[in-house]
């Protein structure tokens, strides 16, 4: 029997130290109270103090549940995980090597929500500074609108990378099942392996398929296939090359 691949998200799901609960963590700014402070600082301080948090804290995550820190987060199940006392962790004497693993580039929600509010307190500022006559208003106004554009763009680039590490992941793990199939795979196949919509299954498979490498086909009774020459002739290509 074959065995599954554990899921990622299961792979980096840990425990808080301070409350117990399990997730991967969320960002910074996902909490309401640190999204209150973003904007409060911005509004007071023309989004220069909000500029200066947030670039100290967009890289941070933290307990969904109780907001501590998640570089403080353990294994699940580690007896060391949970201080009943304290926020601090109560630490071994031995400390386990930390486990390396994969995680998605982040996806910029907090960037692009952040540039978008900028950007909105950017044209009040500069439409109260328009009709109030007063110029200075203007000029901040505009350093914000554009901070506030770059902001948001970088953020976009943020997900487009994102999306790209998705599909590249969904690609490895099509060839990995394609190689176990001797080459070819049909939509329902991959639907049906990696837990996916036949609509998104069939975007991947068309997505690969360059007519060289991978190549779509009908078969005889009229069933869509995919084939991967280089996996499907693989012992050939082998045995002649070692000859």
């Amino acid at each position: 029997m074959e065995r599954r691949q554990v899921p990622v998200a299961k792979r980096n799901v840990r425990q808080c130290p301070r409350c117990g609960h399990h997730s991967e963590g969320v960002p910074y700014f996902r909490k309401t109270g640190h999204l209150a402070l973003l904007v409060g600082l911005s509004v007071f301080t023309y989004g220069i103090g909000g500029l200066v948090y947030y670039a100290a804290r967009r890289r941070h995550r933290v307990c969904p549940n109780c907001g501590l820190g998640w570089e403080h987060s353990r294994e699940p199940g580690d007896a060391h995980s949970l201080n009943p006392v304290g926020d601090a962790p109560v630490t071994a004497g031995r400390t386990a090597a930390p486990r390396r693993e994969h995680r998605l580039p982040p996806s910029g929600i907090g960037r692009r929500v952040f540039g978008a509010g900028l950007g909105i307190l950017a044209a009040i500022i500069i439409t109260a500074g328009i009709a109030g006559g007063d110029g200075p208003p203007i000029v901040v106004g505009a350093l914000m609108g554009m901070g506030g554009s770059g902001l948001f763009m970088w953020g976009w680039r943020a997900l487009q990378e994102r999306r790209q590490s998705v599909l590249q992941a969904l690609n490895r793990r099509v060839l990995m099942l394609a190689t176990r199939r001797g080459g070819v795979l049909t939509v329902t196949e991959v639907a049906a392996e990696l837990d996916l919509s036949l609509e998104a299954a069939e975007k991947v498979l068309i997505g690969m398929d360059d007519g060289f490498r991978v190549r779509s086909d009908i078969s005889d009774e009229g069933v869509l296939y995919y084939e991967f020459p280089e996996v499907v002739h693989q012992k050939k290509l082998r045995s002649g090359g070692s000859a």
